[in-house]
């Protein structure tokens, strides 16, 4: 008897993908999330993600869950985790390959079996389905992890940018308080910012620098390391 594609003597479990993209709007760390259209956890709020098909990678289904059900391009995610717990899924044995992402905020739809998609700050993240909320817990966790190793705020923050939007984006994903002259002089310290000859006026009566990275040292240390001790 002719054996079937895919067809094994032994159970096979399902595969899925899920996405958590991190967004900065300035002020807060935001969370890319969608309202379930179907059963299981129809109506509560979940990471983008489904089920793997037999010809895509892992990333390659990742990001059409992304696209399909957000209507947004990730153009790098770097996957973190597998989580495999035998009963994370009521419907079958079902591992998922867990991916972050860096992203700068954008209008988002939802699509798909997605009822909608929406922006969460970090402090307001409603009850979530599955196991997604020990899925962020591990994804804010490798988050900062790699804050301390590589350089962050290129993918999140606008061209121009302040001295203190980059300090609370980074007190928004380690949540802690830093001194305001300490963070500069670290930061300037690794050559990481240019300084432009413009000014903003965060408030009537302080005016405040502008600065962009410094693509050439970014990508040197984004790609050989470095260590951020504040």
């Amino acid at each position: 008897m002719e054996e079937k594609m895919y067809s094994y003597k032994y159970p096979h479990p399902a595969v899925t993908t899920d996405c958590i993209i991190f967004g900065f709007d300035g002020a807060k760390l935001k969370i890319l999330l969608i309202e379930r259209g179907l059963e299981p956890y129809k109506g509560r709020w979940a990471f983008p993600g489904g089920f793997l098909k037999m010809d895509e990678s892992a990333e390659q289904g990742a990001k059409r869950e992304l696209m399909e059900e957000t209507g947004m391009v990730a153009e790098y995610m770097e996957q973190f985790h597998a989580f495999t717990e035998p009963n994370r899924d009521p419907r079958e044995r079902v591992i998922t390959i867990a991916y972050y992402a860096l992203c700068k905020i954008q209008k988002v739809r939802g699509g798909d079996d997605a009822v909608k998609a929406q922006w969460f700050d970090i402090e307001d993240i409603p009850q979530l389905a599955f196991d997604h909320d020990r899925i962020l817990r591990h994804a804010l966790s490798a988050l900062r992890e790699r804050l301390h190793f590589r350089p962050i705020g290129f993918d999140l923050l606008p061209e121009k940018f302040t001295m203190k939007e980059l300090q609370l984006l980074y007190e928004a994903i380690l949540d802690v308080k830093f001194d305001r002259a300490n963070f500069a002089k670290k930061m300037l310290h690794f050559d990481l910012l240019v300084k432009l000859d413009e000014t903003v006026w965060p408030t009537p009566k302080r005016k405040a620098n502008l600065y962009s990275f410094n693509k050439e040292s970014y990508e040197e240390l984004k790609h050989k390391g470095f260590k951020l001790e504040f």
